[in-house]
């Protein structure tokens, strides 16, 4: 049974493993429907749809990613706009606090946290963007069309097959997943004792490491795409498209970031 790198959708309910997803109901009924397991689901708080409820659609995972997506652009403008430098920090505080809250609480995932985690980090990333852009313009622009053009491309490597995620895959990318997080502690632990490791520094290695993080986002969207895929051919109720909306912000804020970071070491050389 997979599960996604991105700690959102560790919550999200298991359906059968294998196959390549096709944010399709029939195709998957064809190879066999995803079933949810009842433990899994009362942990989440969200099993098949119930009577009087209606089944999660594409329509609905788009439409509420989109306003997420929209939310942030929007507030991060603002803050860009309106020099809001101030209000970075403490968005980023309350967009962290939430999204932990929705992690271990993901039946309280509904619209309005959902849209309040999307607006804090589109803040948080407008007032860095914009701090970036005084410094390398036209940066922040780079950084939002390389995200936009990560995403659709991994998009349609999934829709195509060109990748399949299998529980191989996914071992892999967690263990490559893993990796990154503990350089980056490692990388974190030493700065405070002024010693440098060259992993966030504009030289090779920086661009070398920044580049593999970014592979490493890039595919995490692969599995973030199957576990939504299988949300709708298990048959999940649409109030849940709120949850993966999530699910994948978190995964867009972090690639965004690595993106950034890398535009500014190429600018440096």
């Amino acid at each position: 049974m997979r599960s996604s790198s991105n700690p959102a959708f560790r919550n999200l309910p298991q359906g059968q493993a294998g196959g390549y997803a096709t944010f399709d109901r029939q195709g998957g009924a064809m190879g066999g429907a995803a079933a949810y397991t009842d433990s899994r689901a009362a942990q989440v708080g969200y099993g098949r749809a119930g009577a009087g409820e209606r089944p999660i659609t594409v329509d609905d995972i788009v439409l509420k990613t989109g306003f997420a997506a929209g939310t942030a652009l929007v507030t991060g403008i603002l803050t860009a706009v309106l020099n809001l430098y101030v209000l970075t920090l403490p968005a980023f505080l309350i967009g962290f606090v939430v999204s932990l809250v929705l992690i271990f609480k993901s039946q309280w995932a509904k619209a309005p946290l959902v849209l309040l985690y999307s607006a804090m980090m589109g803040i948080a990333l407008g007032g860095i963007s914009d701090l970036f852009n005084n410094i390398y313009p036209g940066i922040a622009l780079q950084a939002i069309v390389g995200t936009a053009g990560v995403f659709v491309g991994m998009l349609v490597v999934y829709k195509t097959g060109a990748v399949r995620v299998t529980p191989r895959f996914t071992k892999w990318l967690m263990g490559a997943l893993v990796g990154v997080v503990v350089l980056m502690l490692f990388n974190f632990v030493l700065s405070l004792f002024g010693v440098s490791t060259g992993l966030r520094e504009g030289g090779p290695l920086g661009i070398i490491f920044s580049l593999v993080v970014i592979g490493v986002a890039a595919f995490s969207l692969l599995l973030d795409f199957d576990q939504a895929d299988r949300a709708v051919r298990g048959g999940a109720p649409a109030t849940f498209a709120w949850y993966i909306a999530f699910g994948l912000m978190t995964t867009l804020v972090w690639l965004y970031l690595e993106i950034l970071r890398l535009l500014s070491y190429l600018r440096q050389n």
